[in-house]
């Protein structure tokens, strides 16, 4: 098996799996947080809708600089929803390369400074896809706080039973 034949399906799983969250947020409650250190609904939402675009910056760059770094703000739970298929769609594009790409060296640089360097797969794997159950879950608490059913994911939900 080619490593994209393996990570494509990974990566649909993980857009349908954050699709179910994304649907559930209340427009009325998007600047919810339930601590001041906390990411607003509407910031970890964009923040998920945001994570595909990571998968192509890996797969056809060599690097990142994190210098002047802006975190996307869609208003809207539709505009997020839109923005996640979109950049979902991109990153599947950007998997489709040889298994060779995936073993180059990719890195993380802010002002110059090495922040971190791996294979692209590793960066994948370790960093990426990670996020997705990552976020998704701190967005599982968000609703619960407010009383808002949780979606199901890798198994049944208390809400889903």
């Amino acid at each position: 098996m080619k490593i994209h034949e393996f990570l494509i399906p990974q990566l649909k799983q993980e857009t349908a799996l954050t699709l179910k969250f994304l649907k559930r947020i209340p427009e009325d409650r998007m600047n919810y947080k339930p601590h001041d250190k906390s990411m607003s609904i509407k910031e970890l939402a964009n923040h998920l809708a945001e994570i595909p675009t990571w998968i192509s910056g890996t797969m056809d760059h060599g690097s990142m600089d994190l210098s002047g770094y802006k975190a996307p703000s869609e208003s809207t739970v539709s505009e997020i929803i839109a923005t996640l298929q979109k950049n979902s769609e991109e990153a599947m594009k950007a998997l489709q390369k040889p298994d060779e790409a995936y073993q180059e060296n990719w890195k993380m640089t802010q002002n110059g400074e090495i922040l971190m360097e791996m294979p692209k797969l590793n960066v994948l794997q370790t960093i990426v896809m990670n996020q997705f159950p990552h976020h998704r879950a701190q967005l599982g608490v968000y609703f619960r706080l407010l009383d808002l059913p949780v979606p199901a994911t890798y198994g049944p939900s208390a809400d889903e039973q």
